[in-house]
């Protein structure tokens, strides 16, 4: 009977990690609904094609919801397979959330060789039409900047020559018309003259520290979970305890 104090204090505090856990889940769940909603330009630019990352979000949000509350069930119904059942799925989302970490920090400079790639195509190719195009909007809008690295960007594309810099570029819309734009001594004094690709990567490289940080305190965070689980299980099946 000495164990049940223990099986008690272990069960408590396993329902409280999974609580939390489910938390994490809807929070991967809600940043991923918010990033496919309002992420979506800034994806496509930093991706070669079309990525899945909001997907993989989403779904593994999802997972954990499940899981979480299964392991509140299993924690409660006292069954040591079900028990071992979550400390190794909790196993699994540590070694996937270790390697997510590692390769975001590993393959950052690749990363920002693909956005600048694929942001650069963007400027040159840009016809105000189609999904890239209106990413290079997007993102000029939001971050107040112009061009991959400067305005001077937009000589070289397709769409200077009949049209100008893009309106989006303008820090005053109400003071920018296409005729300014298309004349390449006013139009400096109408655009932003920061480049959008020392803004976004200047941010990356700010926040990688706190990124990686979270990223890794959540991975590690799994280990507690499964020793919790492993300890009940084990307590249980030796002891031979039944929820009543």
């Amino acid at each position: 009977m000495e164990t049940k104090p223990v099986i008690t204090c272990l069960k408590t505090l396993l329902i409280v990690y999974s609580f939390v856990f489910w938390i994490t889940g809807a929070i991967l769940l809600a940043v991923g609904v918010w990033g496919k909603l309002m992420l979506g330009p800034y994806i496509s630019l930093i991706a070669d094609n079309s990525t899945n990352a909001p997907y993989v979000l989403i779904g593994t949000g999802t997972v954990i919801i499940v899981f979480g509350l299964f392991g509140c069930f299993a924690t409660c119904r006292g069954s040591p397979w079900m028990l071992k059942l979550y400390a190794m799925f909790l196993s699994l989302v540590f070694l996937a959330e270790l390697v997510a970490g590692i390769s975001g920090f590993v393959f950052r400079h690749e990363i920002k060789g693909t956005f600048r790639r694929t942001y650069t195509d963007a400027v040159l190719n840009y016809n105000a039409k189609d999904e890239a195009s209106r990413a290079v909007d997007y993102l000029q809008n939001s971050l107040r900047c112009c061009g991959v690295y400067n305005y001077t960007n937009w000589f070289g594309s397709v769409f200077y020559p009949s049209n100008g810099i893009p309106a989006s570029c303008c820090f005053n819309s109400s003071d920018c018309n296409p005729d300014d734009l298309r004349n390449a001594t006013v139009a400096p004094s109408k655009v932003y003259h920061q480049g959008c690709f020392e803004l976004v990567t200047s941010f990356m490289e700010t926040n990688m520290a706190i990124i990686a940080g979270v990223t890794f305190g959540i991975a590690f965070s799994q280990l507690i979970g499964m020793l919790l689980a492993c300890c009940l299980s084990r307590i249980i099946t030796a002891n031979q305890y039944e929820m009543v």
